[in-house]
């Protein structure tokens, strides 16, 4: 009997796919020759490999994991270095006169600190830094590989490279 997590894969094939298990340090790939789903967080498992009663209690309480490939992976995750390239766009707001003007450039680099991730965009032919932050993002288009910012209209002068 195995125990599954609740994103235990429903379409889970394991005459393709073997579940992995940690022994002695070593991931080892286990090949099941029968597997039948009991419930949402169940399963009956035999193996090809295990053909006596003392191998299988050596898995007793180790736990199974399957490989997840990138077809299966979340399609809504994404790094921030995977923004560098993208076309950019910033909008400068400058709140006194309630004016605004907007630059083009590209996105050239990502710096990840914990303490201040950062942006390189280079503007107007110089490279400026940008705190990485979700409320300087206005949008992502990942198709056309463009990136919008609003940015107060002093940032982007206090500091250059």
């Amino acid at each position: 009997m195995l125990s599954l997590y609740a994103p235990f894969p429903d379409d889970f094939a394991p005459a393709t796919t073997p579940l992995f298990v940690t022994i002695d340090g070593l991931e080892v790939p286990l090949w099941c020759s029968r597997f039948e789903r009991r419930g949402q967080t169940g399963a009956v498992a035999a193996f090809d490999d295990l053909d006596t009663e003392r191998r299988a209690e050596e898995l007793l309480g180790l736990e199974f994991r399957i490989e997840v490939t990138e077809e299966a992976a979340d399609d809504d995750e994404f790094y921030m270095e995977d923004l560098i390239g993208f076309e950019a766009e910033a909008e400068l707001i400058a709140e006194e006169q309630g004016a605004h003007r907007t630059v083009h450039g590209r996105l050239a680099d990502y710096y990840d600190s914990e303490a201040n991730p950062l942006f390189e965009l280079e503007l107007e032919g110089r490279a400026v830094l940008v705190p990485a932050a979700e409320e300087f993002i206005a949008r992502i288009d990942f198709e056309g590989r463009r990136i919008k910012f609003v940015l107060p209209e002093g940032l982007i002068d206090l500091q250059t490279r």
